[in-house]
């Protein structure tokens, strides 16, 4: 028997929530600045968060395994790979471009306080390519799901899927107990979301009540240029790949608003994985491609971040007085390009990868962090909605470029048509249906 889906779908739920927290801070900042208030997001987002890394191996393991062949399923990772270094380097390239077009920085008083951004700058400069290489390989196989790192995750489950795959018919009923599995974690994740417009209510009011529009100040324009740049990033850039694909950049990003404004009001993109996940699916995309291209993407694709540290990067000179030439910026380009890595899914994780760039690249720069860092908070969401979204492109993308887009699917999904789900890892588990708005069991 089919479940009903509710008539106030829940991207609007979310929408309306996120317009009362607005109210709610503005008019009442003393009540949603309360600590209890922040811990309504921070508890969703910790909701989700724990079931992040079981979902990633079991989406990954099932999705290598399916594709067929050890050497195909490396193919897709290099084009992905590929496909992600090519875009990171238009979104850094876009990023500077702007800045040195706006100059945002210029005749900017700038005094900033060292002390304000000091337990950041220690955090970066703790970083080291080989210690971020070290980092990748786990104490234990269990100690990535207990922390949930997703880089330990990902190096775990590929070589989990290589090793079931390699072993062939023997894995079988391995194979068949994870996709189980990771059907029960996005059962979990369907109850939680239930909770979300109450966690994207804290978590809007909070930041309203406490930061409010009025600490902007000369600073509004670097926030204005950076949400105009990435606008700009996600409509020329990313919809041109799209086009490619014969895929509307428009249409696609309404058929995932829930996404988006989830990601809006929790300035995390890992809020949202598990739903872009199924998403995806339901639009047409390969199961094995989304289950192996998205979660790297969460570490190896984050478009948002590397946009914010090319533009607050020269934001920070200009405002210091530091010029920086020609091939000095194309060193940041270099820089950026490693240091973005990993920063996925946490909420901030932008301003200290921007530390770790500018201590590489130029440490009299690093005390003028202390001039974004009070408006960091307004471009955390921005980032994180410009990543996600440069994942679910960069699945769709690949997907067609592998022959294996359905198009007849997508074009259902796009219309709000319940889509039967096709993923291998859900061969042997009850039909799932994705409707427009929600994910019901027949």
């Amino acid at each position: 028997m089919r479940c009903q889906c509710p008539r106030f779908p829940l991207y609007a739920q979310v929408l309306l929530a996120i317009v009362l927290a607005a109210a709610v801070g503005g008019l009442w900042p003393e009540v949603a600045s309360q600590p209890w208030m922040s811990q309504l997001g921070t508890g969703f987002v910790k909701l989700i968060k724990m079931v992040i890394a079981p979902i990633i191996f079991c989406t990954m393991v099932p999705g290598i395994c399916h594709v067929g062949s050890a050497s195909k399923v490396g193919g897709v990772a290099v084009k992905a790979l590929l496909y992600f270094e090519t875009i990171s380097t238009f979104a850094l390239a876009l990023g500077l471009l702007v800045g040195n077009i706006v100059q945002p920085g210029k005749n900017f008083d700038a005094q900033p306080d060292a002390s304000a951004i000091e337990k950041y700058v220690n955090k970066a400069e703790s970083e080291s390519p080989m210690r971020f290489i070290m980092h990748i390989i786990p104490d234990t196989v269990a100690s990535p799901f207990a922390n949930g790192d997703i880089l330990q995750v990902l190096f775990v489950s590929i070589l989990f899927g290589f090793a079931l795959l390699f072993a062939g018919e023997k894995s079988k009923t391995v194979l068949t107990s994870i996709e189980e599995l990771g059907h029960c974690f996005f059962n979990i994740i369907g109850i939680v979301m239930k909770v979300a417009p109450l966690g994207a209510f804290g978590a809007m009011a909070y930041t309203v009540g406490k930061y409010g529009i009025g600490t902007l100040g000369n600073l509004l324009l670097l926030v204005a240029t950076f949400y105009l740049t990435s606008l700009c990033f996600v409509v020329l850039v990313l919809g041109s790949v799209a086009a490619c694909a014969r895929v509307n950049i428009f249409r696609f990003l309404w058929y995932l608003k829930e996404e988006l404004l989830l990601v809006l009001a929790t300035s995390s993109s890992e809020s949202a994985l598990p739903t872009l996940l199924e998403k995806l699916e339901a639009a047409g995309c390969s199961p094995n491609i989304v289950g192996l291209v998205v979660p790297m993407g969460y570490s190896f694709n984050l478009d948002g971040t590397n946009t914010y540290m090319s533009l607050a990067t020269l934001f920070i000179a200009q405002a210091l007085h530091v010029p920086l030439s020609f091939w000095q910026q194309l060193n940041l380009l270099a820089v950026a390009m490693l240091t973005s890595k990993g920063a996925a899914g946490v909420s901030g994780a932008g301003f200290i990868t921007l530390a770790s760039t500018l201590s590489a690249m130029s440490p009299q720069l690093v005390p003028g962090m202390a001039l974004v860092l009070g408006v960091d908070k307004f471009m955390s969401e921005c980032r994180s909605i410009t990543n996600i979204i440069g994942n679910a492109v960069a699945a769709v993308v690949l997907s067609a470029a592998e022959g294996e887009l359905d198009r007849d699917q997508m074009d259902q999904a796009f219309r709000g048509r319940p889509v039967l789900l096709k993923s291998a890892s859900r061969e042997h588990q009850e039909p799932t249906v994705v409707e427009a708005d929600a994910v019901v069991v027949v």
